[in-house]
Formats: structure tokens, C-alpha cells, sequence
């Protein structure tokens, strides 16, 4: 619509063009670039799930965000990619974010001056929007100037073989203890192919936990778009549902991204059975590395992952600040949450399932 003032900023994009050799530009995504866009992300070292430009249209139709995808040019070849989203939020302040929702997202870049380009340009987007910040999820601060933020979040990762018996044995004697009583009980697992019962039980989790839940629509679109590269894994006891994963794969890599549990898998164990069993289907399937996906410093997932031997490898997480804007603290452990977290675990899960939708799209 001709008078919308994100078709401007994004229109606008074709303007920077920034040159930091003669050859490199930088201009906004478009359509015909999907592929090459993916290639590229496949190919580079660095590159993860979450460059992936499938997440692009979930961010706008799921999320009814703004994406400001940036492509990084040279000699017409794609050298640089960066998936930057501008999100809206009264409670919770304007950003724009590569990439909301995503552990990672940062710029993926062929060499420094693609880098430099590509953050220039960022930087662009934000005088033109007025964001208070500017945040790139990267495994590594490497951008002078900006604040990093190194001690909130952490991911649990190692590598797994195509011998389970070998996997079993390379998690610590306590929690491998713990698998074991569950592979002698009645728990069963399956591959769903739909998402109604993950949805059903992540619902449950997160409400448990005072977390607003995101819309089914959500797993759907994630499960839609990503095809072979996503599943769900659920653990039933008996006909029930008790704990479901859905998981993202990559290059070698399987990683559990959105679980829970009920409050029955607490008492049988499933949660720990729902992790062995994706590690044993995704090493039968030739993957060779587990990664548990991030979480906070100081919350039981994170005392969780530890137990399963995993040393958590601390995330950079690096912000351009507005004069005056202080680093953002949308963290379920700051202490001006505490009442509403509280307030929200007494919700009956339906009513819970209505509001959250509306919040969680503001806290990516």
C-alpha cells in the first residue's frame, strides 16, 4: 500500500547501497533471490537454521511483523545475508532484531568488508525507523562499538554417533541412571505429523512455567515451510500425550527447539525420554550433532542441559544503542515480571492460549 511507512523504509533500502569497495552493494531481499539467499546459507560455516529464508514469511504472516531482509552484492553474486526484522511492541519498545524468536541471525558474511556493509546498512534502517536499538544474535561479539551482551543466554551442544549404546553411555552415570528407568517402563514415542498434540502439551508447559504461549499457527507454519527439515517427536503414556518436541535439522546438526511437558512427565520421566529418543531417531538417521538450543543463565532447562553433560557455550548477543536506551531486559527472571509470571501460572490454559498469542509476538 502505497502509503505504509515500512514499504517506505524497505523501498528505501535500494538507497544505501553501501560501497565499502567498488563492487559490494547492498539492497533489500527479493523473491527471485530465495534460493541463491539459502545456498548461500547452507554453504558458509557460519551459517545456521534460522538464516534460513523460510523464517521470513513467518515473521510477516504469522507474526504480522516487518522484515527488512538485506543482501550483501558482489560482481552479482550474494556474499552476505542478514535476516533483520523491525518489531513493534508498546509494552516492551520498537527494535529491529536479527532475528526475533531465533537463537541466532546475526550477518552471515563471505569477508569483513560484506560484514561491514551489511552493519552500516542495518544501521541505516535504524535512523530511518527510529528503533531504540539494534540487536544481532551471533555466537561472537565482533562489532566495535556495539554493547555485547555475553552472560544471559547459553547453548548445550556435543556430537553424537550412529551407535546408541555409545550415546547412552556418554551422558553422565546420574541422568543416564534416569534414561534407563525410563527405557524400562511403558513410555512410547512417535513421529506426529501434525501439531495439535506438541501444541496441546507445549501449551500446558509454558502456561506451568508463567510464559505466554505462541499461536498453533505458529508450529504449523514452522512445520509447513521447513518440510523434512522439521518434525515433532511425542512421548505418550499410553494413549496420552506427556511431553512433545518439535525439532530443526541441519547440516549435521538435529536441534530440539520448542518442548515441554505435562505435569505427569514429571512423575514418569518423559521429558528425559523425549530427549533420548530424538538423539536415537536423529542418529539413525545419520546426524552426528545434538544441540540443545539456548537457555537462561540460572533456569532449571539450563540446570537440565547441564546434566546431560553439555557445557554451555555462551552466546554474544551484541546491541547498538540510541543515546540514552539502555540494553533491553525482556527476561522472565527480571524482578518486574515476577508478579504477572505469577499471576499468569494460575490461568486456566485455554484463557491462557487466548491472551498469549497477542504478548508473545512483542517478546522475540
Amino acid at each position: 500500500m502505497q502509503g505504509n511507512p515500512s514499504d517506505r523504509v524497505e523501498q528505501n533500502t535500494t538507497a544505501l547501497n553501501v560501497s565499502v569497495d567498488s563492487l559490494l552493494t547492498v539492497r533489500p531481499f527479493v523473491d527471485a533471490d530465495a534460493e541463491t539467499w539459502d545456498r548461500f546459507v547452507r554453504t558458509s560455516e557460519l551459517g545456521t537454521f534460522f538464516h534460513l529464508i523460510g523464517w521470513k514469511g513467518i515473521f510477516k504472516d504469522v507474526f504480522k511483523l516487518e522484515p527488512h531482509y538485506l543482501v550483501a552484492e558482489r560482481n552479482a553474486a550474494i556474499v552476505g545475508v542478514l535476516p533483520l526484522v523491525y518489531q513493534r511492541s508498546f509494552l516492551f519498545g520498537n527494535a529491529l532484531i536479527a532475528a526475533p524468536f531465533c537463537v541466532e541471525g546475526g550477518p552471515l558474511s563471505a569477508d569483513h568488508d560484506a560484514d561491514a556493509a551489511l552493519t552500516e546498512a542495518a544501521l541505516a534502517l535504524q535512523t530511518k525507523t527510529g528503533a531504540p536499538y539494534v540487536e544481532f544474535r551471533s555466537k561472537r561479539a565482533c562489532h566495535p562499538g556495539w554493547t555485547p551482551r555475553k552472560d544471559l543466554y547459553a547453548t548445550f551442544a556435543g556430537s553424537i554417533s550412529g551407535d546408541n549404546k555409545a550415546n547412552l553411555l556418554a551422558i553422565p552415570r546420574k541422568q543416564r541412571a534416569v534414561i534407563r528407568k525410563t527405557l524400562e517402563g511403558h513410555l512410547t514415542s512417535e513421529v506426529d505429523t501434525n501439531v495439535d498434540q506438541l501444541f496441546d502439551v507445549y501449551a500446558e508447559s509454558v502456561r506451568n512455567l508463567g510464559t505466554p504461549v505462541f499461536p498453533k499457527k505458529y508450529f504449523a507454519a514452522l512445520k509447513h515451510v521447513f518440510g523434512n527439515d522439521c518434525d515433532i517427536v511425542v512421548v505418550k503414556d499410553g494413549p496420552t500425550a506427556v511431553s512433545a518436541v518439535l525439532n530443526f535439522y541441519f547440516k549435521d546438526t538435529v536441534l530440539p527447539y520448542y518442548g515441554g511437558g505435562t505435569i505427569a512427565a514429571r512423575r514418569n520421566g518423559a521429558n528425559d525420554f523425549l530427549y533420548w529418543e530424538v538423539i536415537r531417531r536423529a542418529a539413525e538417521r545419520g546426524y552426528t550433532r545434538f544441540d540443545f538450543g539456548r537457555s537462561k543463565a540460572g533456569t532449571g532447562a539450563f540446570a537440565f542441559k547441564k546434566n546431560w553433560g553439555f557445557e554451555p557455550a555462551w552466546l554474544e548477543y551484541e546491541y547498538h544503542l540510541r543515546p540514552g536506551v539502555t540494553l533491553p531486559d525482556k527476561n522472565p527472571l527480571n524482578p518486574k515480571y515476577s508478579l504477572l509470571i505469577e499471576v499468569w501460572k494460575r490461568l486456566p490454559v485455554p484463557v491462557a492460549n487466548l491472551i498469549g498469542p497477542a504478548l508473545v509476538r512483542n517478546l522475540g
